[in-house]
């Protein structure tokens, strides 16, 4: 489990020891596995997609949309996330997701054609899009900003877990080419996950923006270690409502601070798909045969790509709140744009020699680790620290429907960038995305590290530069 014992202080200038408890960390935990059903969905495709095609004879445009619906349904499910979220609690929209998970596996698994499968991963992506809204919300608001960041780091752990089984599973199916099993299979864990958000409670800012100061006080209670700790932080949370009587889009509208986090988680999001991860989660087999491996051999190099993943997502969960947001990601841009041009260069020099095919696949593995280490997970934990409390619900839900468009975008056009510019250009071209990022994380990214959600909201109100938001309030000014 994650846990930090860290110092932290009330912004009214009292200071207090806290401690991510035991019961808040298990609910974090609970919580973040909304993520293995992201990564679940999302790594599944990669192995099954060879085998749909050569059933439903799927062009490459059909596969283009065969694995970018279900971004289409989480843009979508994004842009309602906020409003069900608002409505019923961060665990109640996760509930929400949770049925969709269930019933688009379903639909996929049985689907006697193309059009029903892309319905069920329309599915599917409705689900996807309000919990991935939803569930580091939940985690960002229950947290104690000492452990904020490896809790949320935890979520993109759980992605990287969902991803690497689904890896795994289709490895193992693809002998046969079982693709409906493959599918199938994700029913499992879904029910799991159903029954898992039943007990998470509300947290306590979305029950004091419902005015239920009672039930949050219990809440903070039961999550903070220290009575006097839970009163400090209630006591913020009222403060940070009471400055202000606009909410999301009316604060968007009159607030031009407000408008400035909001551009920035959607950068952030940006930033996130254009590194290229999910271009090479959705078609790794594909890039992998393009460097002449066998179609199973290219499964289980892609099977290598997921656990990589998930080892070096904990690197982030262990360092973000001791090194920061703003080092990790610089060093992740460097490492995944590095990585890419070697990939590239490698896919333009040719050749079919076991030297060539070593080499390519440890650029891929090279690029897999230093996107697990940054801006995998390190994006969402700053979307949802930037926001600040009556905005949060629209400014995430703007970020995460930016997320989704422009993973719904990249992977529709994907295989046409490959036949068009050859696979080497596609990926010097992502590449060069990577570096231009390194300039956005020096002028823009603020390091969070410590910094509580009160102050980080108090900064930018008070119109501190983005980059200084979680800097003391006397600071930066």
């Amino acid at each position: 489990m994650v846990g930090v014992t860290p110092a932290s202080r009330r912004e009214g200038g009292a200071s207090s020891s806290q401690k991510a408890t035991g019961r808040a960390t298990v609910l974090g935990i609970l919580a973040a596995l909304s993520g293995l059903m992201f990564g679940l969905d999302t790594g599944v495709v990669a192995g099954a997609l060879p085998f749909i095609a050569g059933d439903f004879h799927a062009s490459a445009v059909l596969q283009g949309w065969i694995v970018s619906s279900m971004m289409a349904g989480a843009a979508v499910g994004a842009m309602f996330a906020g409003r069900i979220s608002v409505s019923f609690g961060r665990p109640g929209a996760m509930l929400g997701a949770g049925v969709l998970f269930l019933v688009g596996t379903l639909f996929c698994a049985f689907a006697p054609g193309a059009a029903l499968l892309i319905v069920g991963r329309v599915l599917l992506g409705l689900a996807v899009g309000v919990a991935a809204f939803a569930a580091p919300l939940y985690i960002s608001e229950i947290t104690v900003e000492s452990a904020r960041g490896a809790m949320i780091s935890f979520y993109q752990l759980m992605v990287s877990l969902g991803i690497f089984l689904a890896f795994i599973s289709d490895s193992l199916l693809s002998a046969g080419g079982h693709w409906r099993w493959m599918l199938g299979v994700m029913a499992v864990p879904a029910a799991l996950f159903l029954i898992v958000v039943l007990i998470l409670p509300h947290s306590p800012r979305w029950l004091m923006m419902r005015g239920d100061r009672d039930r949050a006080r219990k809440v903070l209670r039961i999550l903070r270690t220290d009575e006097e700790v839970a009163e400090a932080e209630l006591a913020d949370i009222h403060d940070r409502l009471s400055k202000s009587s606009d909410a999301g889009y009316g604060l968007f509208r009159s607030n031009p601070n407000f408008r400035r986090s909001v551009f920035l988680g959607i950068v952030l999001q940006v930033m996130q798909q254009l590194s290229g991860i999910n271009a090479l989660l959705y078609y790794a087999p594909r890039v992998f045969e393009a460097a002449h491996f066998g179609t199973n051999a290219a499964v289980w190099a892609t099977t290598l790509v997921g656990l990589t993943n998930m080892v070096f997502t904990g690197v982030a969960i262990k360092y973000a709140d001791r090194w920061g947001r703003r080092p990790l990601l610089l060093t992740s841009c460097v490492i995944v744009g590095a990585s890419l041009l070697g990939v590239g260069i490698v896919l333009a020099v040719g050749g079919a020699s076991l030297t060539a095919a070593i080499l390519l696949c440890g650029l891929i593995l090279l690029f897999v680790a230093g996107f697990a280490i940054g801006e995998g997970p390190l994006v969402w934990a700053l979307c949802s620290e930037v926001q600040p409390t009556r905005g949060r619900d629209f400014g995430i839900g703007c970020s995460t429907v930016t997320n989704w468009v422009a993973n719904w975008v990249i992977s529709s056009i994907f295989p046409l960038m490959m036949l068009a510019m050859g696979a080497s250009w596609t990926f010097i071209l992502f590449a060069a995305f990577n570096g231009l990022f390194v300039l956005i994380t020096l002028g823009f990214v603020p390091e969070t590290k410590g910094a509580s959600l009160e102050r980080i909201e108090t900064n930018l109100f008070a119109g501190v530069p983005l980059r200084n938001l979680g800097e003391p309030e006397n600071n930066g000014q």
